[in-house]
């Protein structure tokens, strides 16, 4: 479907490069830190220095930086996730050397200048304040912290205001210092240049990039705690509904039945709980379930907002949906079984088509220990996936969720 080929650098980049027919490049650095890794006195931090990156090297200030990024006439972006930190640029293959050195200098040199701490530590407080004012961030903010214990899943990958302020330049240098190295960097790169002309350019610009030893915070898999819980919001007109499940004992045979029934259950229009929630019953607009397969997350979400009048109709109902597909009431003959492989299938379709999607997934590949052909045999297991698979795949997950209730104050 594509050409790879992988190289570990000598301080221990590793690389995969993709040659694939196309008039533009796309390329994925990532470095394996991020929420999970997180001490209790850093949450937030690995965002924090995601967005520090953009302010300024020894090289370039920041408004130097961002005038050649913007300059590269492409699309550029970061995000941190729970196990990593990712920057990205796609753009005209012409500037795949500029974007490169770009990037390099920016993992390598920055020096999180003062001022610009300052100033950036305003903006991730207003981020944060905005995922507050927004009822549906909100409430999966609060499951979370309600559904975890002590472990980094209980907390938002943004941080908290209270950690965001405490962060000294010194913490964040520490920090970027310890993990920011090469021995700790992945790269994927798509394009449609040859793989040694790739590793000649990754190595100029990186290679006098030194590796250095660092020790990782231990991460331990946590169960959500089950329950009933309310919280309050006032100004709001909508109550919603979350339920979260964890499901650490699952091998890849289950994970796979886990997508499909996600797919059937709340991931569609067409959906178990769509129909009943929205179609049958008007009770709520939006209703959906999202699922995170990232090792030491697992988690599976139901969400759905209803007026407060309605609250207790709808878990009646997201339980009832959930005991008939446990008991095999609702069925799933061969024709939706196979909507719901193809529906898949055609997911990883879009992603080999996709320069920038294909670079992504190749990445966390990397940084997950996965094989980058693993949807190859996951497109075989997939054929093999029963209805019986379903059915015990509910049974094992749909159990003892945390479910978090917000209303109007």
């Amino acid at each position: 479907m594509f050409q790879s080929k992988r190289d570990k650098l000598f301080n221990g980049i590793e690389l995969i490069s993709v040659k694939k027919d196309t008039q533009i490049f796309s390329i994925h650095i990532g470095i394996k830190v991020g929420s999970l890794y997180e001490k209790s006195s850093e949450r937030g931090i690995s965002h924090f220095i995601e967005h520090m990156l953009f302010k300024g090297t020894n090289n370039r200030d920041n408004e130097r930086l961002n005038n050649e990024l913007e300059a590269l006439g492409g699309e550029y972006n970061a995000y941190t996730d729970h196990n990593c930190t990712v920057f990205s640029i796609t753009a005209l293959i012409d500037e795949l050397e500029n974007s490169i050195e770009l990037l390099s200098d920016m993992m390598k040199n920055s020096i999180f200048p003062k001022d610009e701490m300052k100033k950036e530590k305003g903006v991730i407080l207003s981020e944060i304040r905005t995922s507050k004012d927004d009822i549906e961030d909100y409430s999966f903010n609060r499951i979370n912290e309600i559904g975890f214990k002590n472990g980094p899943l209980k907390y938002d990958i943004l941080g908290t205001e209270e950690h965001v302020n405490s962060f000294s330049r010194e913490l964040l240098l520490d920090f970027y210092h310890r993990y920011y190295v090469p021995n700790n960097c992945y790269i994927s790169i798509v394009s449609p240049y040859e793989h040694d002309y790739i590793l000649e350019i990754i190595n100029k610009y990186f290679e006098d990039w030194t590796p250095r030893n660092f020790i990782k915070n231990t991460v331990v898999e946590e169960n959500n705690i089950p329950g009933i819980f309310t919280s309050y919001k006032s100004d709001i007109e909508q109550s919603t509904i979350l339920y979260l499940f964890t499901f650490h004992n699952l091998d890849k045979h289950g994970e796979l039945a886990l997508k499909i029934l996600n797919y059937k259950f709340g991931d569609s229009a067409n959906s178990i709980l769509f129909r009943k929630l929205r179609e049958e019953k008007g009770l709520a607009y939006d209703v959906y379930t999202s699922i995170d397969t990232t090792n030491y997350v697992k988690s599976l979400y139901i969400y759905t907002a209803v007026g407060k009048e309605n609250v207790e109709e709808t878990i009646k109902m997201i339980n009832s949906c959930i005991e008939d597909i446990k008991k095999e009431n609702i069925v799933f003959d061969d024709s939706s079984i196979n909507l719901m492989k193809k529906v898949l299938k055609t997911a990883v379709a879009f992603t080999l088509e996709d320069g920038t999607d294909l670079s992504n997934y190749i990445l966390h590949q990397m940084i997950d220990g996965e094989n980058i052909y693993a949807f190859i045999e996951d497109m075989k297991k997939i054929d093999d996936i029963k209805k019986e698979d379903i059915y015990d795949v509910g049974r094992k997950v749909l159990n003892n969720p945390t479910i978090h209730i917000l209303k109007n104050q």
